[in-house]
């Protein structure tokens, strides 16, 4: 159970990873994504961005914000219909402070125990894309006879963070395992690669498979959920929810806002809100605890604190630096 846990501290519950083995039947949530034709504003504003992200996470809700006709020509120059934009063409950017750069530095504990280290990092590119990467390792002792190194990587666009690549390269133990997630809005799939490897250093494939899933264009990956979740106003009660691709599956992620909390850590003290990530229908962890994210109330959202319950306690994420 520990090394479950750890397991999934070091994945990093910050990017609200979900498990490949959970249920598959999660039907109603398609469905219900399919059914929105939410359209977005463009705007620059913090008030703008915090609706447009609570919209798009609950898109049956009536907090949709119509596109002005102008920003959709129905025509070019010549004369010929201009091929209407897609959902997440439509979307607006996201500017908040975070997108210009920045990397958090984590350290993950067991009671007293330092179990292992991780990292969150924001990396602007000259083309207009932001790439997301995320490293985490187990301590020298852990890793003696448990080692992990797991990276994961995000390519998205600034308009409504969505996804253009996900790549994940696990090695923890004896298990050694590499995906990735191409999302095609346009074409209404994303096409997902998963491979586990014998020996990952000669490539000795032990199984692999290949697959789609069918999207209707605004579906998250992991990472690009969990930075949404920083736009938003997080009030207190309210859930807010995505569509994500994630373990060859289509799924629906709860984000449950619980209350506002004043907690202390070596940073300092800060003003949070308590936020829980939910799969509906089973858990997100191979750990069955619940996890549990503390974001700073202003907008930053600093995640500053992360807790993953286990039988023999809990395992905690703290943010010990920011740059």
């Amino acid at each position: 159970m520990f090394y479950r846990a750890l397991k999934s501290v070091l994945l990093f519950a910050l990017t609200l990873s979900i498990s490949s083995m959970a249920a598959d039947s999660l039907a109603s949530s398609s469905s219900a994504q399919s059914q929105s034709a939410a359209t977005f504003e463009s705007q620059s504003s913090s008030a703008a961005q915090s609706r447009v992200a609570e919209a798009l996470a609950n898109p049956q809700s009536s907090a949709t914000l119509e596109t002005p006709s102008q920003s959709i020509p129905s025509s070019s120059s010549a004369g010929t219909p201009a091929k209407p934009l897609s959902k997440w063409q439509t979307l607006p950017e996201v500017n908040a402070p975070w997108m210009k750069g920045e990397r958090l530095e984590y350290e993950l504990s067991w009671g007293f125990i330092t179990a292992g280290y991780a990292t969150l990092e924001v990396i602007p590119r000259k083309d207009g894309k932001v790439e997301f990467q995320t490293y985490a390792t187990a301590n020298k002792t852990v890793n003696k006879f448990y080692p992990v190194h797991d990276t994961v990587y995000t390519l998205v666009h600034k308009k409504g963070l969505m996804t253009d690549v996900f790549r994940k390269s696990l090695h923890e133990g004896t298990f050694h395992n590499k995906s990735l997630i191409r999302f095609n809005r346009d074409g209404k799939k994303a096409v997902l690669s998963d491979t586990v490897f014998k020996d990952p250093v000669k490539h000795y494939v032990k199984r692999s498979a290949d697959t789609s899933v069918t999207i209707d264009g605004l579906e998250h990956s992991i990472m690009s959920a969990f930075y949404l979740v920083r736009t938003l106003p997080l009030k207190e009660g309210v859930t807010s929810r995505f569509s994500a691709v994630s373990g060859k599956k289509r799924y629906e992620l709860k984000v449950v806002a619980h209350k506002r909390e004043t907690i202390k850590t070596d940073l300092g003290t800060f003003k949070t809100v308590k936020v829980e990530p939910v799969l509906d229908g089973d858990g997100i962890f191979n750990s069955s605890g619940r996890i549990f994210i503390w974001f700073t109330d202003d907008e930053k959202r600093l995640p500053v604190l992360m807790e993953c319950e286990i039988k023999l306690g809990s395992i905690k994420a703290e943010l010990k630096k920011v740059k």
